[in-house]
């Protein structure tokens, strides 16, 4: 079986385009627990905490539309 992941995004089938969506959401709920960890060294610089909060913002909102995305895809 090829790898939906290795397919170029022209190529894929719906339920390969919704496994890749689901590895892209598992990635961003990943990297959701990286900005975690930073927020917690409170590094104590207002510029970094408001970076932070744009990621974590940024984060959330495309988290969010690639979850809507996957649901509008239908097999």
């Amino acid at each position: 079986m090829r790898s939906a992941l290795l397919q170029l995004p022209d190529a894929r089938t719906v339920k390969e385009r919704r496994v890749v969506l689901r590895a892209a959401i598992r990635q961003l709920e990943r990297a959701e627990i990286y900005l975690d960890a930073v927020g917690y060294m409170d590094i104590g610089d207002r510029e970094a905490d408001r970076a932070l909060g744009r990621l974590r913002s940024d984060l959330r909102s495309l988290e969010d539309y690639l979850v809507r995305v996957r649901g509008a895809l239908r097999e």
